[in-house]
């Protein structure tokens, strides 16, 4: 049975642990509101995007087959563009991306590459034996557009060159501060029956074959971009919510403890007191 000394230094341990809890909620809740924005701007950026790459292939209409981009072919190998935070203590947020990750590979005939966004990703891929195309971390909570582009190119390299026939992303979609949501999603070949035909046409110099060259490896940038932005949104609200429970689960044991320390102590009192007592009806005997 622990003494109270005891109790009383692990009551000011899980205080201890409820300070450094308190604060990393609140600075994943300074940074929330800045990668909530982001993505939400990046979700406006990348629907404009799509709007302008659906006029331009309506124009073209089944000459899209000759973009590299758009060509489908046999699919002898899957990539996947993994986005995962770089740390932990961000809830169920990593398990759920790992378990939506294995069980689409499950699901797949064909060997999947992966190219890993963030530490826990790429840790993952290497204790599973994946094939990793390609590592980065690091990129923090303000992505660059030079970072994400650089990741976008490697896969459109990786596409173009034949060592993967199909690329899909997967990653964490912000929907609310509570919620965030796996998604695993076909990034390549562009697949021109899911963008919507726009009704308004447009005159293209020099023409729309020449601009649809240029603009799909800008609309595949975009979605990387825009993927990274979800997640770090993602990572932030719940890491938020994370350390709020625990916060509020070590305040909690403290209350537990104090109550438990204090019994322990008028138990203590009261044994001192029938010694007392017994000692003087002694000396009275």
């Amino acid at each position: 049975m622990a003494s109270v000394r005891q109790i009383s230094r692990r009551i000011r341990s899980v205080q201890n642990t409820a300070k450094i809890t308190k604060a990393m909620a609140m600075i994943a809740a300074s940074k929330l509101r800045r990668s909530q924005d982001a993505a939400t701007q990046g979700r406006y950026y990348a629907n404009s995007m799509k709007e302008m790459v659906s006029n331009v292939i309506s124009q073209i209409g089944d000459e899209i087959a000759t973009q590299p981009l758009a060509q489908n072919r046999e699919s002898k190998n899957i990539g996947i563009l993994f986005i995962t935070p770089d740390r932990g203590l961000t809830g169920g947020l990593n398990s759920n991306l790992m378990r939506a990750l294995d069980s689409f590979m499950t699901n797949q005939s064909s060997p999947s590459k992966i190219i890993g966004v963030g530490k826990k990703g790429i840790d993952y891929s290497r204790r599973n034996n994946m094939e990793l195309l390609g590592q980065f971390s690091g990129i923090g909570d303000k992505p660059k557009s030079e970072e994400t582009v650089q990741i976008a190119n490697l896969l459109i390299e990786e596409f173009k060159a034949g060592s993967v026939d199909s690329f899909f992303v997967g990653y964490s979609q912000f929907v609310t501060t509570t919620l965030q949501k796996p998604i695993i999603t076909q990034l390549l070949p562009i697949q021109t029956d899911q963008i919507n035909t726009s009704s308004k046409e447009y005159i293209y110099e020099p023409t729309p074959e020449k601009l649809l060259s240029s603009l799909l490896p800008r609309y595949i940038q975009t979605l990387v971009h825009h993927s990274i932005l979800e997640a770090n949104a993602s990572e932030q609200s719940a890491r938020m919510v994370a350390m709020n429970q625990a916060t509020d689960n070590a305040n909690e044991m403290v209350d537990d403890l104090t109550l438990l320390m204090n019994k322990k102590r008028q138990e203590s009192i009261t044994n001192e007191l029938l010694d007392i007592v017994g000692g003087v009806s002694a000396l009275e005997g």
